[in-house]
């Protein structure tokens, strides 16, 4: 007998917030809950993950799932089954700790416990969640995780921004052409992913909340102004730190804990994903991070004004 070919299209990841549904039940998932997702292609070419509670996966007919090292991202999760519970979709997951190594030199993991709603003395605004020395969006709604990301740095690609002003609305955006730009990635089955260093944050230890709804602020006002879902990632570390902050570029910490806990256990396609960013190393860049962040991970690299004005 041929195997399902539906088995392909089950991913399996803990659900990052209480706000996904079981197509089954109707009913919201828990946050930090085991969920199965069935994968399937939407008309514009991306995909659509429709979650479900363990217990309400179909267990039989074209959608049954076996063997659980199959399924997409069961690998990257760090699981307890008994032999009873062999097939994820008669058994529960218990929950451990799952992460990644980075080139054998360091581990990182997340679970529940470790995301918290404030950084140090700061509190975060809803929808963000802190996780060690990375602040992050959660999922909005629209958000399709995918195999091709077009990642974006922020300050002085995206944004036009200033280190002598803060709040929520000194900025403006980069280049005209950027908000239709981000539309069409979009409707490319693109997933949009800003990558961002911000030491301010751990820096301004008497201004904390300060520099958080600052940056904040900026981020989502500029996230309405393009009118297109984006995931976030912050990097607070200190770029003089030691040991060296993991998740601070050019590191590529953040880009790791992305592809593995927060893109459905897809791998990416990097040969059709790209990065965008400022610092290049050229004389009057203030650093070369941008690139090498991009050459760590082995994408295609843009300055700002090479893909908003030179691509078009």
């Amino acid at each position: 007998m041929s195997s399902s070919p539906a088995a392909a299209k089950v991913v399996v990841e803990y659900a990052k917030s209480g706000r996904s549904l079981c197509k089954i039940c109707s009913k919201s998932i828990a946050s930090g809950a085991p969920r199965l997702g069935m994968v399937s292609k939407d008309p514009r070419g991306f995909d659509m993950t429709k979650w479900h509670h363990l217990n309400c996966f179909p267990s039989s007919g074209s959608s049954s799932i076996s063997p659980a090292e199959s399924i997409a991202g069961f690998s990257s999760l760090k699981v307890c089954v008994t032999d009873e519970e062999e097939e994820l979709g008669q058994g529960n997951l218990k929950k451990q700790k799952f992460g990644y190594e980075d080139e054998g030199k360091l581990e990182m993991s997340i679970s529940t416990s470790d995301i918290k709603d404030g950084y140090k003395d700061a509190i975060l605004w809803p929808k963000w969640k802190a996780f060690q020395t990375i602040i992050f969006l959660e999922r909005d709604v629209g958000l399709h995780d995918s195999r091709k990301i077009a990642a974006f740095d922020f300050d002085g690609c995206l944004a036009k921004t200033s280190v002598k002003r803060v709040g929520a609305d000194a900025w403006s955006v980069m280049y005209p052409s950027i908000p239709e730009k981000l539309q069409n990635l979009y409707n490319d089955g693109y997933k949009l992913v800003i990558f961002t260093n911000e030491s301010n944050i751990e820096r301004w230890k008497n201004k904390r909340q300060v520099a958080v709804d600052s940056k904040l602020g900026r981020l989502e006002n500029f996230i309405k102004l393009v009118k297109v879902p984006i995931q976030v990632f912050i990097a607070c570390g200190l770029s003089y730190g030691v040991p060296e902050d993991p998740f601070r570029k050019p590191e590529p910490g953040m880009w790791k804990i992305m592809e593995k806990e927060f893109n459905s256990g897809l791998p990416v396609d990097t040969n059709q994903s790209f990065y965008v960013g400022d610092a290049a190393g050229r004389p009057d860049d203030h650093s070369d991070a941008d690139i090498k962040f991009a050459q760590a991970i082995g994408l295609k690299f843009y300055v700002p004004e090479e893909y908003f004005i030179n691509l078009d």
